[in-house]
């Protein structure tokens, strides 16, 4: 991730702040939040910047590569879902 101007660091704690909200039960609150992005595009940049963020962290503390990261991820989405990958494993 590139450093982080004061807009996009406004975006990514507003996403973070909508994940708490609706951790927290407070769904009228993660609404809010989700309401106050200037318009959708803000919204994703927000969101794939902490996604980006948070997928870092998680690396940094697995030693694990980003992509062998990403790929567990993808797979556990799949299976969460019901959808097997393109390999059938």
């Amino acid at each position: 991730m590139t450093a982080a101007t004061p807009a996009a660091a406004e975006l990514v704690q507003r996403a973070a702040g909508v994940i708490a909200a609706k951790h927290r039960g407070d769904l009228a609150g993660a609404e809010e939040l989700l309401a106050a992005f200037a318009n959708e595009q803000a919204r994703t940049l927000g969101f794939y910047l902490l996604a980006d963020l948070a997928l870092g962290l998680v690396r940094a503390g697995s030693g694990q590569s980003m992509e062998d990261l990403v790929r567990e991820l993808s797979l556990l989405v799949a299976a969460t879902a019901g959808i097997r990958p393109p390999d059938g494993s």
